[in-house]
């Protein structure tokens, strides 16, 4: 998927105009540079052109913006911050659509700490959103990678997940209200900030994972928390992934919703952060197959929940499920042991061509769908490198096979869809989803027609339908 370096427009110059002028100088751009960093992933080689990003300022000027569209049938693709993983947020090479932008939409309008909610605009950065919450010794949860650049209204379009979805859920559990505009045009103003409203479809849920082909979202009210006081981290080596498994159900026995992460990490990951990522040291003495990344959080004093954890630790050890396990002793090499999960995105980068599933199964059988993945494709393809980690304790497992060292490995990037169907086939058998927690986009969206029933497909066809009967809102991403 090439940039086409002609640079087409294929958008009527007369539309062009009237966009510039609901949205004023300021909130549009033709600059070829300016365009292009937004036109493609940083990531899996997605890349398109627009004659024009626009940049709303406000609601009413994004509502402008899709009315002209929607009367002159132009298409549009929604962004906030371009860090999506599935081509959902890039537009296609023909110049017929226009990006619309909510970078210029990053107002927190309110925070109410009786409430617990904080109302806010959609193109507010992730990171920013966490530190308006702590600055009212309030949580907002949701936090993932790319979280110093990725912004709500995509965090809400595409349903994110992240690290403490086992306690606080996806993207979705965290909203209470939304302001969308319409494919028409029209705004729904559903900023309610209310735990129960039993009056019809809960509308919000419809837009939330839409990945922006039914609306595009403008504003939302965030549910908050109280602020952990106690945090305390471990890191354990198991012998295998039921073992994993068995230390969650003996912290969740001991601690209840206080495990507020569970991450599990094969060793090759480490493997890898510790040959591609500076000033990373071995967490451990000793080297292990596998290891649990654990975080347990509460509301107590310092260090109040040291007991628990190193009882649960005690009592694994004694049924000879943990091998070897570091409890950091303050927040700082809690923050250290965290660095070896977030690094491993980046340092599988520098192991050549991967294959990267985000995919989720029941808790049960997430053992049986790593030694089936790993076996399946060993046969296939001798010297494969299985890495396998992620969110063990929602079932969310990013599997991503990296290419045989050596000359067996230089063709492995012509086998994507060959392992595609291995992967995806079996997590299929055993009841799982394709996507967890990164969406469809581009990169998913026929994959889904294999995997969904057609009842499913009918089903989601008919909503974009009779919301978006003409086909503008960020066309081709989804269904």
């Amino acid at each position: 998927m090439q940039a086409n370096t002609e640079h087409p427009n294929a958008v009527p110059s007369e539309v062009l105009e009237r966009i510039k002028v609901a949205v004023g100088p300021k909130g549009y751009t033709t600059d070829p540079e300016e365009i292009a960093p937004l036109c493609q992933s940083w990531r899996d080689n997605w890349h398109g052109w627009v004659p024009m990003v626009v940049k709303p300022a406000n609601v009413d000027e994004v509502a402008a913006v899709i009315a002209i569209c929607a009367e002159t049938g132009t298409p549009i693709v929604p962004q906030g911050g371009n860090t999506g993983l599935t081509g959902g947020s890039q537009p296609h090479d023909t110049g017929t659509e226009i990006i619309v932008s909510t970078s210029r939409m990053n107002k927190v309008r309110a925070v109410d700490t009786v409430n617990n909610t904080m109302t806010v605009e959609a193109g507010c950065i992730l990171a920013d959103l966490q530190h308006h919450a702590s600055d009212a010794d309030r949580l907002f949860p949701l936090s993932l990678a790319a979280e110093g650049s990725c912004q709500i209204g995509g965090n809400l379009s595409t349903n994110a997940g992240g690290t403490q979805v086992l306690r606080y859920g996806n993207a979705r559990n965290l909203v209470l209200g939304l302001e969308v505009v319409l494919p028409d045009g029209r705004i729904w103003d559903g900023l309610r900030g209310l735990r129960k409203d039993n009056t019809g479809y809960d509308l919000k849920q419809l837009f939330i994972g839409a990945e922006g082909t039914l609306g595009m979202i403008t504003a939302a009210v965030l549910k908050l928390f109280p602020k952990p006081t106690e945090i305390q981290t471990a890191l354990v080596a198991v012998p295998n992934p039921t073992a994993a498994l068995a230390l969650l159900s003996r912290a969740t026995e001991a601690v209840g919703e206080q495990v507020t992460a569970f991450e599990l990490i094969q060793r090759r990951a480490i493997d890898f952060v510790l040959a591609n990522v500076p000033d990373v040291p071995d967490p451990m003495t000793g080297v292990h197959p596998w290891y649990v990344l654990m975080e347990i959080s509460g509301q107590g004093a310092p260090d109040s929940l040291r007991d628990a954890v190193e009882g649960v630790l005690g009592e694994g050890f004694e049924a000879e499920e943990i091998l070897d396990a570091v409890v950091a002793a303050n927040r700082a090499q809690g923050q250290a042991l965290w660095k070896i999960r977030e690094c491993i995105p980046e340092a599988q980068n520098h192991e050549g061509q991967s294959v990267k599933h985000d995919v989720s199964v029941p808790l049960s059988r997430i053992a049986e769908f790593i030694e089936r993945a790993d076996k399946a494709l060993t046969k296939a393809y001798p010297g494969v490198r299985c890495v396998a980690f992620g969110h063990i304790g929602d079932g969310n497992i990013h599997y991503n096979p990296a290419q045989p060292l050596g000359p067996e490995g230089a063709n492995f990037a012509a086998e994507y869809s060959a392992v595609n169907r291995i992967v995806h086939d079996l997590i299929s058998d055993l009841n799982g989803s394709i996507s967890a927690e990164h969406g469809l986009g581009r990169l998913r969206r026929d994959e889904a027609k294999r995997y969904k029933s057609d009842v499913e497909m009918d089903l989601m066809q008919t909503v974009k339908d009779a919301l978006d009967p003409t086909n503008i809102m960020n066309p081709g991403k989804v269904v």
